[in-house]
């Protein structure tokens, strides 16, 4: 029983950052923008989370800080996509390689030319609510000893449901990411509505960057990242651009990832770089399996102009 409580809780720990960044592309993605810079802005985003929180030692002021971090790259985003009608797959593309340039070139900064910052002492993390409420090595005590980041991703991934599917605010977001030009007709701001989730989803890849470098790891270094928002991107694919088909995603890609640790935790004799493979085939697979099926909003990565 303690094996399936480590993989569920594992699970959740590699999980809940993707989530954070692949609920940002259903915000964004569903409004009609496509935000493929998911990486570079998780990737700073746990750049300056680890710093915020090494340097002020408030774990929420890092989060807050993360997701404005975010938020700014996202802008780049908007302003060349919305406003200026430009390729979104280019400007996403660049995002990757600006948001971890800025954030080893702050690093050296302020770290004394390392690439990597000092490591988190636990006051500096965020709390873990569960923490000591049931015995250590029981199944509930190794399930629920999670940072309060993970539950917070569950609730997210809850209201951004019930924003986009039970609210007219959420009708008139998937409305922008259909039919533009229709939800324009009846009085809808394209281009408001398209900025206004895109800065989110730079908010939503900032708090999957803080998750990675003050829960998964304790620090920031180059090689964090490594893909994950990549994989985010190709949770909110399986997930259909659903906040609940996401959820479900990301817990597989983090149950995969569970159980590479597991496997390798027991020495099994599987070659540790084909073990280290495991998740990112998983992911390969799903979507040669599902995305077919898939259908993004209909004017997804389709630039809006203005009626003439």
């Amino acid at each position: 029983m303690n094996d399936i409580a480590f993989l569920l809780s594992t699970a959740m720990v590699y999980g809940m950052p993707l989530l954070y960044a692949a609920l940002g592309g259903v915000m964004s993605e569903n409004s009609g923008v496509v935000n493929i810079g998911l990486e570079g802005i998780m990737t700073l985003g746990a750049f300056v989370a680890a710093w915020v929180a090494y340097v002020v030692g408030n774990p929420w002021l890092a989060f807050a800080a993360s997701g404005l971090a975010g938020a700014l790259l996202a802008l780049v985003l908007a302003i060349a996509a919305v406003s200026f009608q430009g390729n979104q797959t280019v400007v996403g593309t660049a995002l990757n390689f600006i948001g971890p340039g800025v954030a080893l070139f702050l690093s050296r900064k302020a770290f004394d030319g390392a690439a990597q910052t000092i490591n988190l002492l636990m006051e500096q993390k965020m709390p873990r609510p569960f923490r000591g409420v049931f015995p250590e090595n029981s199944f509930l005590g190794i399930l629920l000893n999670q940072d309060l980041g993970v539950y917070l991703a569950f609730a997210l991934a809850f209201a951004i449901w019930f924003l986009l599917y039970r609210t007219r605010t959420g009708l008139r977001i998937r409305a922008c990411g259909e039919h533009p030009h229709a939800a324009a007709s009846l009085g809808i701001h394209v281009k408001r509505t398209r900025y206004l989730c895109v800065l989110s989803s730079g908010v939503m890849g900032g708090f999957g960057g803080a998750m990675m470098s003050t829960a998964v790891a304790s620090n920031f270094f180059p090689g964090l990242i490594s893909g994950h928002g990549f994989i985010a991107l190709a949770a909110l694919i399986f997930g259909r651009w659903k906040p609940q088909g996401a959820l479900g995603a990301c817990l597989v890609f983090g149950f995969a990832k569970g159980l590479t640790v597991l496997l390798g935790s027991k020495a099994v004799a599987i070659n540790s770089s084909l073990l280290a493979m495991l998740p990112y085939v998983v992911t390969l697979l799903i979507l040669m399996f599902t995305s077919k099926n898939s259908a993004a909003p209909a004017a997804d990565g389709i630039p809006y102009r203005d009626a003439q």
